[in-house]
This record gives C-alpha cells, sequence and structure tokens, in this order.
C-alpha cells in the first residue's frame, strides 16, 4: 500500500481549517448553566469566558455565602458541560463519522 503524503497533508489541512471555522462558530454561541433552581445562572461563550451572571436576590444573604459559592459552582460548571458537549458533536460532525476518543475535551 503506498502511502500519498501530499493526500495526508491536503487532509491535514482541511482538518485545521474545519477547526478553525467550529471555533470561531462555537465562539459566538452562548450556553447558560443554572443550580439552584434557578437561583443561579451563568451565561458563557464557547471560548469559556463568562458573559453574565445572574443571582435570584433571595440567595444573597451573609449567613448563605458557602451556598451561594457552590450555586456558582455548580452553574459555571453545568454551562462549561455545555460547551464540551456541543464541540464533541461538532467535531463528530466535522469529522465525517470517524471515532473521537474519548476525554478528548
Amino acid at each position: 500500500m503506498d502511502i500519498n503524503f501530499t493526500d495526508i497533508l491536503r487532509q491535514a489541512q482541511n482538518v485545521q481549517g474545519l477547526m478553525k471555522d467550529m471555533q470561531e462558530t462555537l465562539g459566538r454561541q452562548t450556553f447558560t448553566g443554572e443550580s439552584g433552581g434557578g437561583m443561579v445562572s451563568i451565561r458563557m461563550n464557547g471560548k469559556f469566558e463568562i458573559l453574565e451572571i445572574k443571582l435570584d436576590p433571595i440567595c444573597v444573604d451573609n449567613r448563605d455565602v458557602p451556598m451561594l459559592e457552590d450555586l456558582i459552582t455548580a452553574a459555571l460548571n453545568q454551562a462549561m458541560q455545555k460547551v464540551r458537549e456541543n464541540l464533541t458533536e461538532e467535531i463528530k460532525k466535522a469529522a465525517g463519522g470517524l471515532p473521537i476518543p474519548p476525554g478528548l475535551f
């Protein structure tokens, strides 16, 4: 079996272009994570940049700072998971059915 390095290089360049396009597309998308039944909401973009944090006034009590910290952490982790899931799906589409190793993202 002959290996055509020109074809391999061309395919690598195509994949590189697809990845750049996906990063740009993902960067324009927003993802929201919530915790505490919506008391804490975090909106971020596909670049993992926090765009907005919303807190229900009921959860802002000096006695409940540890709970509030936990809620913010949970909402942030949920938003980041949504970005990862979306990125994985986009890469699967771009890969044309090729298997994607688990834990890549």
